[in-house]
């Protein structure tokens, strides 16, 4: 390219520039900054997970057909056409599990909750309250006996996400809240004990019920058994609160989004449910969240 033709290219440039500044509106900056926002999401969903393993193979794929075209190798080019023709579908099938994590997110955000409450979402008047913190003393109590005999428990309070495929995994109880129920569920002889107990609007709703396990291989802990993977898991999966009792150390944890916090006694332990579970707005006074408050012997694991 001669000088002139580079002096040429420069004022295309420019005046095309220009031309696309004079008809730039307000409401443009919105739209790029709303792509920009889904775009920097898209790329946390697939970091660090087998996610971003398939994309980098669907790149090649992109690769590979614009260079089948360039060099003209017709039947290749063929090949991958049919193949992106299904591409949409595809995609939505291959990262299944992460759409659904995403979508699972924006459920469960500030803005779907406000719009919630806007739209005539449902309210906790003061029984169900009263019931939350029935279950609350319950389970607090129950945990302190396991604690003391070291027997092993998981206990999931339901929040907003509904856990209606867990729950089908295991047994429909449906009990008002009883610390001798909850140690029966547990016993080590039970035929449900092996399984977690589901809290359902301040009921012990279904026990032996199935959890997900954590796909975090960096737990570097050898005291995080079966029983914390499964709280780590669910609580990746939804934002229920897990609670477990270790076999093997009697420790009590508690598990909320993907973060395991442990070492907490009856007392600790019934002040981070409440904290967790009652809905603020019926405090009189504002509390500082339990999960990011400093407590003396207790240690986080974040699940990275």
């Amino acid at each position: 390219m001669g000088e002139a033709g580079l002096w040429d290219f420069i004022v295309n440039a420019y005046n095309g520039f220009v031309s696309l500044m004079m008809t730039f509106r307000a409401t443009d900056v919105l739209d790029i900054m709303v792509v920009a926002f889904i775009i920097y999401n898209l790329i946390k969903i697939v970091r660090e997970t087998r996610a971003e393993q398939l994309v980098k193979g669907i790149l090649v794929l992109i690769v590979a057909f614009f260079i089948s075209g360039l060099f003209s190798l017709k039947m290749l080019n063929a090949l991958f056409s049919s193949f992106f023709q299904f591409s949409v579908l595809a995609v939505l099938i291959v990262f299944q599990p992460e759409l659904r994590s995403a979508l699972e997110h924006i459920g469960r955000s500030k803005i779907a909750k406000y719009w919630n409450s806007i739209s005539g979402g449902k309210g906790i008047d003061e029984e169900r309250t009263k019931q939350i913190r029935s279950v609350i003393n319950s389970v607090s109590e129950a945990a302190n006996n396991f604690q003391r005999s070291k027997t092993g428990a998981l206990i999931v309070f339901e929040r907003q996400t509904r856990l209606g495929d867990i729950i089908d995994t295991g047994t429909v109880l449906d009990a008002e809240p009883s610390v001798s129920i909850i140690g029966n569920i547990f016993f080590n002889k039970a035929p449900l004990h092996d399984g977690a107990l589901i809290v359902r609007e301040g009921k012990l709703y279904a026990a032996g019920c199935i959890l997900p396990l954590t796909a975090n291989n960096n737990l570097v802990s050898s005291e995080l058994g079966t029983r914390h993977r499964a709280a780590i898991g669910i609580s990746e999966n939804s934002d229920a609160v897990a609670v477990v009792v270790s076999e093997e150390t009697g420790n009590i944890s508690i598990a909320v989004n993907g973060v395991i916090t442990r070492d907490y006694t009856r007392e600790t332990l019934n002040v981070a449910l409440e904290e967790l579970l009652v809905p603020q707005n019926n405090e009189k006074t504002e509390r500082t969240p339990i999960i990011s408050a400093p407590k003396k012997g207790k240690k986080d694991e974040q699940a990275k």
